[in-house]
Formats: structure tokens, sequence, C-alpha cells
């Protein structure tokens, strides 16, 4: 092989110079450098994978596309080496989803899984936690409604995963409510687990809630985000088709100021606007952070106590930290039924409904009084709970030979922590010294106790 050294290479004519013919391999050695001082270099069509050509830009040689390799090509980014994106990437399968972290979703039972006070209640006319953990019904005068943990067996929200709902239906109606009745569906989350969304800040972040929703009403309805200093934001969402279940996003405004206590009190509440007197609906839709006004909390509700007709359910609840669209939204973290129910447990905790169900087992002090029968929670509970139970009767104590029905009104509450709660329950005629287990008569005995928000 001949080698010809030269500094300069001129075209013989023109101002074109061409460096072999179609078909030559042009190779340039390992550690040589190429340099062009042109505004354009002009390389060949194909460039194979043994060539490395270093440049600072390459642009798109018409438009603003710039196609990188074709459908099936390997792009390798050596080790150690760092993409910087100044703009928008896509195309690499790269989304705000694919780094969802793997932590519990925020909202508990946020799919409805999950009932431990009931699967149905009706002739509800107050205020309250009556069926699907967690989710608090407020009503105050305006109509009587019956309450559900409804089954799914079809629908876009069954075909989404979700096999259940809660469920409301208007039993008594209240076209015309006082100025003072209000019809809520409420979420309470603990200030402690919201410190993500850095409210208070400098650094805030905007919040989102999806969720699933149907009702025989259509129209545009109002879902407010509340604070623990009184605050209050909201947006909106619109019912297009009844009896349909539909997918609805809400976003709601960052908030530099007001940071939520980071304890296990009530931070922040998310509240659906289903109907309202006209203190409640004469003000504006409250789509910045403003000190709570009540004539802001249901300026657009379904006015879901108009008829007997009428009902509202809702599932799949979720709570994101940023805004997001239906394109890029997380998808809903499912949790099995037993993590889902042990942190329900947080919240409130029931023992009984099934017939002949232990609670514990304790000595006899006197001959009427059995004491020292602990009860142990499975689950820390959020804060002290407080205790109630079905009636005395629906109880018994079984030992040493005897049955008997317990005689006092209530069980006895010798001492109760989050962790769990010493009862007493009086007999007749026990022997003092032996021990006896307290158990439900028949399947409507329990126990229950509340920590919730």
């Amino acid at each position: 092989m001949s080698t010809l050294n030269v500094d300069k290479v001129d075209p013989s004519t023109g101002t074109d110079l061409e460096i072999g013919t179609s078909g030559d391999t042009i190779t340039i050695p390992s550690g040589a450098t190429l340099t062009t001082t042109s505004a354009t270099l002009n390389l060949p069509t194909t460039i194979t994978a043994t060539t490395e050509v270093k440049t600072n830009k390459v642009s798109p040689a018409t438009g603003t596309a710039f196609a990188l390799g074709d459908s099936g090509d390997t792009f390798t980014v050596p080790s150690g080496a760092t993409i910087v994106n100044s703009g928008t990437a896509t195309g690499f399968g790269i989304t705000q989803t694919s780094f969802l972290p793997t932590a519990a979703p925020l909202i508990v039972n946020g799919d409805m899984a999950v009932a431990q006070r009931a699967t149905s209640s009706t002739g509800l006319t107050g205020s309250g936690y009556f069926t699907v953990d967690r989710m608090h019904w407020q009503n105050d005068t305006l109509g009587t409604w019956t309450q559900i943990q409804e089954a799914q067996t079809s629908g876009d929200a069954f075909d989404a995963g979700f096999a259940t709902a809660f469920r409301v239906d208007c039993t008594t109606a209240d076209a015309s409510p006082a100025a003072a009745d209000f019809l809520q569906f409420h979420y309470v989350l603990e200030g402690q687990d919201v410190q993500m969304f850095k409210k208070g800040t400098s650094n805030a972040e905007t919040y989102t809630v999806a969720f699933w929703v149907k009702s025989n009403k259509t129209g545009t309805a109002q879902v407010n985000l509340y604070d623990d200093k009184s605050r209050i934001c909201s947006g909106t969402y619109t019912i297009s088709s009844g009896d349909t279940w539909e997918h609805k996003i809400v976003t709601f405004a960052a908030d530099t100021t007001n940071a939520i206590d980071n304890d296990n009190s009530a931070g922040l509440e998310i509240g659906w606007a289903l109907d309202a007197g006209s203190n409640y609906t004469s003000g504006t839709v409250a789509t910045a952070w403003e000190t709570k006004a009540a004539t802001d909390e249901s300026v657009e509700n379904l006015s879901l106590g108009d008829s007997t007709s009428n009902d509202w359910a809702i599932t799949g609840i979720q709570l994101e930290v940023g805004t997001y669209t239906s394109a890029d939204l997380p998808p809903f973290r499912h949790e099995s039924y037993g993590d889902n129910f042990s942190r329900c447990q947080r919240y409130f905790q029931q023992r009984g409904k099934v017939a002949r169900i232990g609670y514990g087992a304790g000595s006899c002090h006197t001959s009427t009084v059995v004491s020292g029968c602990t009860i142990f929670f499975p689950v820390e509970m959020r804060a002290t709970p407080s205790q109630s139970q079905s009636a005395s009767t629906e109880f018994y104590l079984t030992g040493s030979g005897q049955n008997q029905v317990c005689q006092s009104d209530t069980l006895g509450n010798e001492g109760i922590s989050t962790m769990g709660v010493t009862t007493s329950a009086v007999g007749t005629s026990l022997a003092v010294g032996n021990c006896y287990w307290l158990n439900t008569v028949d399947g409507d005995g329990y126990i229950e106790w509340s920590a919730e928000l």
C-alpha cells in the first residue's frame, strides 16, 4: 500500500473535492482525528457499526424533526456516559409513570373492597361512617339515604379492575333544601401522610385526584380540598352520560402558604359536593387556595337529593403528587385485600358479628366480675380509640363448666390504648380464681373501636 503524505488537497477544478469513488471504503485509522472547518460535513449515506463520528451538534436537514436510526436499531450508551435532556424527550418508553414509587397508595381502601361495619345501611339521615371503610358520609338534614358496598360485574370501572364501589340511593327526597342543608362525600388523610405535597413551602406541589363515578344525574359537580388551616381549593368534573361509569381527573393548585401539620390528626380532606342549600351555593368555585368560605363549597353540585330516583357511586379513588392528564396518570396501585384490610384497621376495628368469636380470657376476681380480659389489636391504631358494643346480652362468659350471659349493660373498659384494651364483664355465681372466656352469644354480638379522623 502506497502512502501519500500532504498537508492539503485542493480540487483541480471548481470547489468540490471527492475522496474515492462509489463502493470504496475510506478508513480513518484508530487514534486519528477528522477535523472539518466548513459549515457542512457531508457523510456517507450509510455509516457502518464500526464507524465513529464525533460532532458537537447534529441538526435536521429539513424541518424540525430528526430521526436517529431506523426501526429495530440498537443504540448503546457507554458506561459512565450521560444523556442530558434540555427539552422534551419522547419515544424512549420513559414517562412519569415509569418512576412511580412502589409505596402503598395515599388513599386507603380507594377500591372500596373493605367494609367492616356493614355492606349496607338504610334510613341514613345524618353523618358518619356506615359501610365502606374510610369513606365518610356528611348529611345535614338533606334527605334520607341507603348506602351500600356495591358489587360490580360489568362496566368500564369493572373492566379497569374495580369489583366494588361505594353507592348511595336517595329514599326520601328534599327538592328544596333549606339554606343550611348540605350533602357531601368525604375522605380524610393524616397530616403526616401528605407531607410530600410540600404545602407551605416555596417548592409546593400540585394535586391530582382521580376516580371512577356513576350516577343517573348528569351535569357538573365540585370536588374540594381542605387543609388543617381552614383553607380550601376546588375543581370540577362533569358526568356526561347517566348510569355509566366514567373516569374523572381533577387537578388542584399548589399552595406555598399554610403548611400542613406533620402529625396523626386530619391534615388534608377531599370532599365531593352532592347537594346543598343557598348557604353553600352562592359563591364561586375556588380554583386557587383561599380561606374557606361556606358559600364556595357547593357552587357546582348534582342536586342529588331532589328525587328518590337518584343515586351516586364512586370507586378507584387515587391522590397523586403533581399534575396529570389521562395520558400520563399513574395507574391505580391495587393492594392485596389483606394489606388493604390491615391499613383500614388503623382507623377502625371490630370483633364479632360471627357466632362464638372469642375476645380473650380473664380470671374471676370476685363472685360476679371477670376482669383482666385483654384484647390485643392486630394493628396499632391511629390514636386511642373509642369503644362501643352491641347489647350486653349478646355476650357470655365460658369456663369451668359454666356458660353465662353477661349481666352488665356494657363491657367494662379497664384500660385502652392504641395497642389494645382490657375489658371486664359481669356474670352471676362465677367461681373466684377460675378463668373465663368472653364470647358472643350469636352472630350479632360485636365490640368495635374507632380512631377515625
